[in-house]
């Protein structure tokens, strides 16, 4: 048994360091293709949420990474947002959030953008549409199907 004392929780003057910590233990989803990895990890947004109205939010956070050896540039994003019913909507659109960021060789960009279904419980999937500079090949990148899942929600879902 060891007789040191438990470590205070630690203090963040910040709180968006506080969050961005917070946000950085949740699990992650993860694809990589073509050397584009795409990191995502989601949370429930219990102030914007309103379960008696059949109203359930969540925010995600994406990595996107470029581990190959030319630029890219991310022209659009398509989702797919699949209910706990199985209906399916489908998103479309140019960049993320309002920017259409360039990745040099071993660059990244992050964001942070959020959704909301009538049911406790989805899926979200998609691609980004993305262009190699100079050159322009196009390809498709993969984001990994991620679960969204509230606390009204009975047991994991997916």
């Amino acid at each position: 048994m060891s007789s040191r004392p438990p470590m205070p929780p630690k203090l963040f003057e910040d709180p968006e360091e506080a969050l961005n910590e917070a946000i950085a233990s949740l699990p992650a989803y993860e694809a990589t293709t073509e050397d584009v990895r795409v990191v995502v990890r989601v949370f429930w947004l219990d102030d914007q949420s309103q379960p008696d109205e059949h109203s359930y939010c969540w925010g995600y956070r994406v990595r996107i990474e470029n581990h190959g050896h030319a630029t890219v540039h991310l022209l659009e994003r398509a989702w797919e947002i699949i209910d706990a019913n199985g209906d399916v909507e489908r998103v479309r659109g140019d960049g993320v959030v309002g920017e259409q960021p360039v990745l040099a060789p071993g660059g990244g960009f992050e964001y942070t953008s959020g959704a909301s279904l009538d049911t406790p419980s989805g899926i979200m999937r998609g691609f980004y549409h993305m262009v190699e500079e100079p050159g322009g090949r196009q390809f498709k990148v993969r984001i990994p199907a991620f679960s969204l899942d509230s606390p009204y929600q009975p047991g994991v879902v997916h």
